[in-house]
Parts: C-alpha cells; structure tokens; sequence
C-alpha cells in the first residue's frame, strides 16, 4: 500500500514527498483511515513506528476540509480547534515540527507550549491565532489560568504517550484539560503500552473507540540486536569508554539512572576526549536543544539522558543505545531501545547489569520473552533486587564523589551556616561618605550623635546580629 492509497489530499502526498515517505506504516495504514472517519481511535504501537504521522495527517486533512468561516473567529483570530498533549518538552516540539512539515501546504497555523522558556513568545503565537496546539500539561493548565488558552473550539483531543503520562504523574493534569474541553469532540490516544491502567483512562476519554494494535504491547523491535554485559557499577563507565572506542559505534544514546550520573559519564567521556552532552530534567530548556542539535549535526557522538529522553526523541541514524543503568520498570527499557533501529534501520542495544540489579534484568527478559545474549563471563548468584537500596547506593556514590572532587563541583562552595536551628542572620549595611546628599551636612538624618563613617574609617561597613524569630502565642 502507498500514502495515495489512504485518501490523503494532494498538498499532503506533496509534504510527505518531500520528507521521502514513499510506504505507509503498519500504525499509520490502519490508523490514518479512521481518524479520517471522525471517530475515536486507541492506538498502540511499537516506539518510532509512526505514530505522530498517524494522526497529523489525517487531522491535517479534517481541518483544512472543513475550514471555519470568518465570522467563527474569535476576536478576528482563529480558534483553537486542535490540541495535542505530550508528556515532555522534546516530544512536544518534535510532534509540532512534524505538523508544520506535513501541513505546509495546508495553510494551517501550529505552535507550541511548554515550561522551561519564557511564556512570552508563546502567548504571542496564541494571540495570533493558531489552529493547532502541541502542549505539555502544566505550561498549558498555566496559560489557561491566565485566559490565554481557551479549549472550547477544540474538535480534535490527541493524547500522546499516554502511558508515560500516567509513570509521570500526569493523571489529574489530564482530567483537568479534559474537564474543560466540549463533549462533543474527535478524541484520539495513542501509547507505546495498553497497560490496564491506559484502558481505563481511555475509558473514560474516549466513546466507542476503534483499538489499532499493530504489535503485542511492550514488545521490543526485531531488529535490534540486544546484549548485556556483567559489569559492577564502579566499572560501567570504563567498560562504556571500552566499547565507544569501536568506530562502528556512530551515534550512541546512553540512559542512566539519576541526572548527577547523566552528569558524571559526561566528564568521565570528556576526559578521553569523547564528545558527548547530556540531557535530563535539570537542564534549562536551552541547554537541553542545544545538546539535541549536537547530537543530530554529528557534532556530539555521544548523548547521555536520563528516562525524560526515552520517549520523543526522534533522531536518524543512532547506531546505539547504552543502557548504563538498568530502569526499574521494564517498559522503560522498551522506549530506551526503540531510540534505535527507528524506520527500518537496524540498530545495537547493550546493556550492563551489576549484581544488584539481576532482578530487573530478568524483569525485563519476562516482558520482553525474550533472553538477551550475555557478553563475557556470567557471574555467580545474584543478590536479590532491591529498589531503595539500589537508591541508597547511587547517594553514597554521589557523595563519595562529591568528597572526593570527582563530582565536578566549584573547588569553594558556599560554607555552611554556623547559626543554632531556629535563628537567623540580619545585616545593616552603615552609609558611607558618598551616601550624602550634595550640599547637606555630615550629620545623619536618623538624629543627633550619629556621625556618618569615614571612608577611610576603621568601622566595618555592616554590622551583623543574630536574632530568634518571633513565637507565636508569647
């Protein structure tokens, strides 16, 4: 089957042309015909198999069919008439891009909203009247508490990654944003899993749903070849740097637990003279698509991400995904892996697994039904898995680092306070010379006796006193 064969318009085949679509998805071959019917849709699918292009596509067509006259508008500008909701920044930009790429001949308007940036820029486009919304919850619960986004125009809900909505804690946000769109609307959900928890949000999202399911839920891409290898957590990073020095590894994703370790590989890599960046939740939203486009141009080989980048992340030609730390839930290591082998490609995913974490390498074996390949010697027994001291561990590792000047940290921090609990520090800066008023008198204004320091006056320029704040009830 081929894209003419979906009933797609002519401005759309010439768009998908052009990004050098030639054969429709197995997601989007079934999917596309019925958002094009108008009726909900529960989607599941392999990660990077095509979802976004399933439903931009045919919203695309929907829209530009049935454009509103003018009087329709609002205050002159164009209504919201559809939004999308993705759980991260990276796949919010990432499924607008797309929509400006598949509809730039429709004369559709899209823009964005997320945290992290200025809301400036965003209230701007918003203002000029847009078509399509891509959003992540809490920037757009704020806008809407501010009047700056209404949803009752809205004809198409797209929910994106539900499943990860849900492991992010998303759950109220989402009622919130559907509690205040109409009932009467086209409502799609697309998912990487259809765990019972996503069949029960859908339930009460979607009506009559059409369930597009193009593989078993979880289940891992073919063609990656998967590996793992034995390694205690303090010889990771040297076993990472082993097998980066291979020139067949082109492009690689390495996933780590926690953000400071995300942070330690960089350094480790830099060390050697490996380019690579990292991306997690406490980079600012600038530094976070300036690693990104690294990554893409071939300037950084290398890009370390904790579980923020395993989903959305759209990127050609990454040869490998490295698995530093295993993740505590198996689904994770689905959407880490499917980083790689995306359109057909193949793709290399090696793990490494130290004693503390054999029981979430045979969680994820279980889910996969899968028993992935063993490099190099297997150890004997394992010590059973334990979450929070797996927690604990990677604590003391930061803190011995921290001891240690390995974590990267300014060679004089801030010194602690020396206060007893319960107290707190007041500073009065005392006025000096060039504090005077031209043409008054040395004499302070706050009364008699209360000469003003002398620049060259042995007088500290501020005294300090402790005080104890105010109790209440005495």
């Amino acid at each position: 089957m081929n894209f003419e064969d979906l009933n797609l318009h002519p401005t759309l085949l010439k768009a998908i042309r052009e990004q050098n679509y030639t054969v429709p998805t197995p997601i989007q071959e079934k999917a596309i015909p019925l958002v094009l019917d108008g009726g909900d849709v529960l989607g599941c699918a392999q990660t990077g198999t095509g979802k976004t292009a399933a439903f931009a596509l045919p919203i695309l067509q929907n829209l530009s069919t049935n454009r509103l006259p003018l009087s329709v508008r609002q205050n002159g500008r164009r209504p919201i008439r559809t939004l999308v909701l993705a759980p991260t920044r990276e796949l919010a930009l990432q499924i607008h891009e797309s929509f400006v790429a598949y509809g730039r001949y429709t004369g559709l308007r899209t823009t964005y909203i997320f945290g992290g940036v200025s809301q400036n820029p965003q209230v701007k486009a918003l203002e000029q009247g847009v078509d399509i919304l891509v959003a992540t919850p809490g920037r757009l619960l704020d806008l809407m508490s501010q009047n700056f986004v209404d949803l009752r125009t809205i004809e198409v809900f797209v929910l994106d990654e539900a499943d990860r909505m849900l492991d992010m804690g998303f759950i109220h946000d989402i009622r919130k944003v559907v509690a205040a769109l109409p009932r009467k609307r086209q409502t799609l959900l697309f998912s990487a899993t259809l765990l019972p928890e996503i069949r029960e949000l859908a339930s009460g999202m979607l009506n009559n749903p059409r369930l597009v399911s193009v593989a078993p839920p979880a289940s891992t891409v073919d063609m990656i070849d998967q590996s793992v290898h034995f390694v205690e957590r303090t010889d990771k990073i040297g076993r990472l740097i082993q097998l980066l020095e291979n020139p067949d590894v082109d492009r690689a994703l390495v996933f780590t637990r926690t953000k400071y370790g995300a942070d330690k590989v960089v350094r480790k890599l830099t060390q050697v003279d490996i380019k690579a960046a990292a991306i997690h939740g406490n980079k600012s939203q600038n530094n976070r698509q300036a690693a990104l486009e690294g990554f893409k141009t071939g300037r950084m080989r290398v890009l370390v991400a904790t579980d923020i980048a395993a989903r959305g992340l759209d990127i050609d030609d990454v040869s490998h995904v490295f698995n530093l730390d295993l993740p505590f839930e198996p689904e994770c290591y689905v959407h880490r892996i499917g980083r790689t082998a995306r359109a057909g490609r193949d793709g290399v995913a090696v793990s490494f697994c130290s004693s503390e974490e054999r029981s979430l390498l045979t969680a994820i074996e279980r889910m996969i039904h899968k028993q992935i390949a063993v490099v190099g010697p297997v150890p004997g027994a394992a010590r059973p898995t334990d979450i929070n001291a797996i927690r604990r561990n990677d604590r003391a590792e930061r803190r011995a680092d921290d001891a240690s000047g390995e974590s990267g940290k300014t060679e004089n921090p801030r010194p602690r306070s020396t206060l007893r609990p319960g107290t707190y520090e007041v500073t009065r800066r005392q006025p000096s010379t060039t504090d005077r008023v031209p043409g008054s008198s040395g004499r302070d204004p706050r009364g008699p006796g209360r000469s003003k320091a002398s620049p060259d006056s042995s007088s500290p320029a501020s005294s300090t006193r402790r005080c104890h704040p105010r109790r209440s009830g005495r």
